[in-house]
């Protein structure tokens, strides 16, 4: 479980988060979602010790990583993987290579074991036998379960993964967020997930947080998201055709 508590962080005099407090639960996908520039990335960024916070907590199963030295926080940040948004695939490295990339970098298996794990969390993600591929040989869908597989090589605790459907296909889309939370329920992980995606959202949004000028502004779950009074929460779920017809069929 990861917590934050009463979080702060401006940049000059703009006030980006302000006393922003969320738990993000063990097992489940937890998203943080919102409009451009209200502070999400930021949040998730302070959250992985990108950015310094001004004031608050950030709890690593009751540790504050706010406090750490850095050889606590690397000992921490070996325990967290990675999902970017652009997948960010090393270009001259090929698919087993970039999946071992984060053993070699950070664990002391051997060249064998090494080579077992790549191809168990290949496996894991539909990929055996692409192991000698480059990411220019792969689809935009192969490549995030490339790096998904990538993310879950080191055993993380803690899975972070930013904007995971940008620029896919709805139906890849659908694919990896279903590999998301299966991974997700599979090995107990704490998964935060920053999207704009509202299918996303309505499939596997167990608990979400709706940041809004700052502020964590609303907490619930898929269930509870597309009945809520919360104007903001509101305008944002429906601000697209699609959700504006749900809405119109729930209502019949």
């Amino acid at each position: 479980m990861i917590e934050v508590k009463n979080i702060s962080k401006s940049f000059g005099t703009h006030l980006v988060l302000d006393d922003v407090s969320a738990v993000f639960e063990q097992g489940k996908v937890n998203l943080i979602i919102g409009a451009s520039g209200q502070g999400k990335s930021v949040l998730a960024k302070c959250i992985v010790g990108l950015h310094e916070v001004d004031e608050g907590e950030i709890l690593y199963d009751g540790k504050d990583f706010v406090t750490m030295n850095e050889e606590e926080r690397r000992e921490i940040r070996k325990e967290i993987g990675m999902l970017f948004q652009g997948s960010a695939l090393f270009d001259s490295m090929t698919v087993e290579e970039n999946v071992k990339f984060p053993l070699s970098m950070f664990s002391n298996m051997s060249k064998k074991e090494m080579t077992e794990r790549v191809n168990f969390c290949l496996k894991r993600v539909n990929l055996e036998d692409k192991n000698h591929l480059f990411p220019a040989e792969c689809s935009g869908g192969m490549q995030k379960r490339i790096a998904i597989a990538r993310a879950i090589a080191m055993k993380p605790k803690y899975l972070f993964c930013d904007e995971p459907n940008s620029g896919l296909d709805p139906q890849t889309s659908i694919l990896i967020d279903n590999l998301i939370r299966e991974i997700t329920h599979e090995y107990d992980i704490t998964t935060i997930v920053i999207t704009h995606d509202m299918n996303s959202v309505i499939e596997i949004g167990e608990n979400i947080n709706f940041i809004y000028n700052g502020k964590n502004w609303w907490t619930g779950t898929n269930k509870t998201i597309t009945n809520t009074d919360n104007k903001e929460v509101n305008e944002f779920v429906y601000a697209s055709e699609f959700m504006k017809e749900i809405k119109a069929n729930l209502s019949k």
